[in-house]
């Protein structure tokens, strides 16, 4: 599995969540919601200062955007693309084998 954060998306962590150098965004499982890889669960994301047992991980501009052990089967073998639409104002997560 790995993480591809496009270049919009990265911008858009950096300004409009305020992340910065060193800063780390945590990928997970949550209940309630759906997802083209697990039904009745969606993928959230926080900031994340302590991360636990980090499976995948990647680096864009400073930041360290990963999903911990314990949620790498929720991508059921797929990688994360993570990019933003500047007309919806939305980040979009594709998920390909």
């Amino acid at each position: 599995m790995k993480i591809v954060i496009s270049d919009p998306a990265a911008k858009w962590f950096k300004e409009d969540f305020s992340m910065g150098k060193n800063d780390k965004i945590k990928f997970f499982s949550k209940v309630y919601g759906s997802s083209p890889v697990q039904e009745n669960f969606a993928l959230g994301f926080t900031a994340e200062d302590a991360p636990n047992k980090m499976a995948v991980k990647t680096e864009r501009n400073g930041v360290e955007f990963f999903v911990e052990e314990e949620d790498v089967w929720f991508f059921d073998g797929h990688d994360l693309y993570v990019d933003y639409d500047e007309k919806e104002d939305e980040l979009l997560f594709d998920y390909k084998k």
